[in-house]
């Protein structure tokens, strides 16, 4: 498989600058460091003298005025920080980082029905990839393949758990599917997601795994939606499927988390309905030959972003620096890569695009998570540099 190249016409949303396109690179020279950018027709610009994270320009009282305000320091060209970005970037030059720091990085499991019924058949199957194909029809007769109009927490799901639990049938990920709490959980840890351009990981000891396109919102400590990305919220579906207790070590290993490329703000001409709508599409290309295509349309998904929010954050639970949610994907592929009845898995290389046409393209390359580039830029390193700047001298915490 060719080195990716990032470039704008592989990354930017269809409308290309027009949105208000916000994130994180690294800058360089003598005081070198992770700083909040925007994206403008004229470059890109450093907001760090003004919001030393991007958590403090999406806890500022307006984000979308105080980036349309804000002069910045111009860095390089738009182009010229995509082509810098993955392997091989020159560190003396910008290059892009994921569009979150401070923020804690949550997710949301199972809100799609035909991924819920999925879940149900790793589940039955022990996480026995080749099992699961004969599982299947006997799950699928059951439940059917459309759960879809059955709203969460109702009566009418309230009966039909009646019914499955008759038939021996009934399981935990039907309970947060169909039932009244959704399945909130940390997918990482603050800092530790990978960007567009970076290697994603895979743990060695996976053989069935796939990745999941969704759609990442930006949301402050008010709970308030603010804008919204593109993510990859990489699953092992053998790990999960042994059991639900292995969530940790199914969703959170090192580079298992790929957010990006740009957060776009909403604006006037992107709004949360916007989301409610987008498509997310989904291409694997793997060094065998092997191509997978699939999609996740937000249009069907079981909970609203709004209800899935507001489960997230409240009086049980605050994040005084905000987080991104992922919001949970449609897709669950079932598309056989090698022999009959094995389904899909990734293998080392793999190249992974997740887009949409307002949010742009998140592309990775798969590899194992022992081979990914070490997490090691924690929340010391972040304070050091930004004191080390001068960005945080005399700055109060309320």
């Amino acid at each position: 498989m060719p080195e990716l190249k990032l470039t704008p016409d592989n990354t930017l949303p269809i409308d290309g600058l027009q949105g208000t396109l916000i994130g994180r690179a690294w800058v360089p020279g003598e005081a070198a460091g992770p700083s909040p950018v925007v994206l403008r027709a004229d470059g890109v610009f450093d907001l760090s003298r003004e919001f030393p994270t991007l958590s403090d320009l999406l806890e500022s009282a307006s984000p979308l005025e105080a980036v349309r305000g804000a002069r910045g320091q111009y860095i390089c060209s738009v182009e010229a920080l995509l082509a810098n970005t993955g392997a091989g970037c020159d560190p003396d030059k910008a290059f892009l980082l994921p569009p979150a720091d401070l923020q804690v990085i949550k997710a949301a499991g199972v809100t799609f029905a035909s991924s819920m019924i999925e879940r149900v058949i790793e589940e039955q199957a022990g996480g026995d990839a080749v099992k699961a194909e004969s599982v299947r029809s006997v799950v699928k007769a059951a439940i059917g393949d459309n759960l879809r109009s059955i709203k969460p927490g109702s009566s009418e799901a309230a009966r039909l758990k009646a019914v499955l639990i008759g038939q021996g049938l009934w399981s935990q990920y039907l309970e947060v599917g169909i039932g009244p709490d959704a399945e909130i959980f940390t997918k990482a840890p603050v800092l530790a997601s990978v960007g567009s351009g970076s290697e994603v990981g895979i743990h060695p000891q996976s053989r069935w795994n796939n990745p999941e396109p969704e759609i990442v919102l930006a949301v402050n400590s008010h709970g308030r939606i603010l804008g919204a990305t593109l993510g990859n919220d990489v699953n092992l579906r053998d790990f999960e499927g042994r059991s639900a207790l292995l969530l940790s070590k199914a969703k959170d290993n090192n580079a298992s988390c790929a957010i990006g490329p740009f957060i776009r703000l909403f604006d006037e001409g992107f709004s949360l309905d916007d989301v409610r709508q987008c498509v997310v599409d989904l291409v694997v290309e793997g060094d065998d030959g092997f191509v997978l295509r699939g999609s996740s349309s937000m249009a069907q998904i079981s909970r609203d972003p709004l209800e899935l929010v507001a489960q997230t954050i409240g009086g049980n639970h605050q994040y005084p620096d905000g987080f991104m949610l992922f919001l949970g994907t449609l897709f669950a592929p079932t598309q056989d890569r090698e022999e009959q009845g094995s389904g899909f898995t990734h293998k080392q290389g793999d190249s992974v695009s997740i887009g949409s046409p307002l949010l742009g393209t998140l592309h990775n390359r798969v590899t194992y998570s022992n081979q990914a580039t070490p997490w090691t830029y924690g929340l010391r390193a972040l304070m050091g540099n930004l004191a080390l700047r001068g960005l945080v001298a005399g700055k109060s915490i309320h």
